[in-house]
């Protein structure tokens, strides 16, 4: 294949578009921000089900309250009818006696209830806590999930901006480019991962490695319009006044 020197050199810018366009597509891939969310998202994750369990353990406290009170309330109402019936002296003495003992039991059995509601009242004044804890805690891990998800959209926005750059250079290199030259450089770059590189003072741009004598006098001898490639990585090799030729 034989193409203009000056076209071959072309390749060289078109091989360092491409090389900016694969920076730009390892660096979307691997932006440390994406680390970041998966990690701020398993927080919140952890934070909300941790949120879930000082609701629930409230909830039941405070049905736990509701109960007691309910519980108290009944022995208050039946302890004050007894005193009604005792006040009214309408019963007879062993009735008397009889509401007398069940308004000692009554009065016994108020005070355990509210000995137990005071210390339910205790626990879920702490369970409350907990849960305002929860969600501060969970408050703090959605602000920080956010923050990181907008510096990883801002980069990702820089990053396509620089990636339509580049693809437009590209869309213009590859417009004055022989279809032979450019299918050639586009199978070695898809294999490769470079098309194409500067041979300088006789040593490859792509592998970095220094011809051989052979290769040199087969390079010196070839015409300047011959397409070469390198022996070692195939690519295209572009010959100027700098490969020492």
């Amino acid at each position: 294949m034989k193409a203009d020197p000056a076209t071959q050199r072309r390749l060289l810018d078109l091989a360092d578009v491409d090389t900016e366009l694969n920076r730009v597509a390892y660096s979307r891939t691997n932006l440390p921000e994406h680390a970041e969310i998966d990690e701020s998202e398993g927080t919140v994750r952890t934070r909300q089900d941790a949120q879930v369990v000082a609701e629930t353990a409230l909830s039941d406290l405070r049905r736990e309250l509701a109960r007691q009170e309910k519980e108290i309330d009944q022995v208050r109402a039946r302890g004050k009818r007894d005193r009604e019936l005792l006040d009214a002296g309408t019963v007879g003495a062993r009735q008397v006696v009889d509401l007398q003992h069940e308004l000692d039991t009554l009065t016994r059995r108020q005070g355990v209830l509210e000995d137990e509601l005071l210390e339910v009242m205790e626990r879920a004044e702490a369970a409350e806590a907990d849960v305002r804890f929860a969600e501060e805690q969970l408050a703090e891990s959605r602000e920080a999930l956010a923050v990181v998800t907008r510096r990883r959209d801002e980069l990702l926005a820089d990053l396509g901006t620089q990636e339509n750059r580049h693809a437009e250079r590209r869309s213009t290199l590859i417009a004055g480019l022989p279809a032979d030259l450019l299918a050639l450089y586009e199978r070695i770059r898809a294999q490769k991962g470079n098309g194409a590189a500067l041979l300088r003072a006789r040593r490859c741009g792509a592998c970095r490695l220094e011809l051989d004598r052979v290769a040199v006098s087969r390079l010196k001898a070839a015409d300047p319009s011959e397409v070469v490639r390198c022996d070692e990585c195939g690519v295209i090799l572009v010959r100027t006044a700098e490969s020492g030729l």
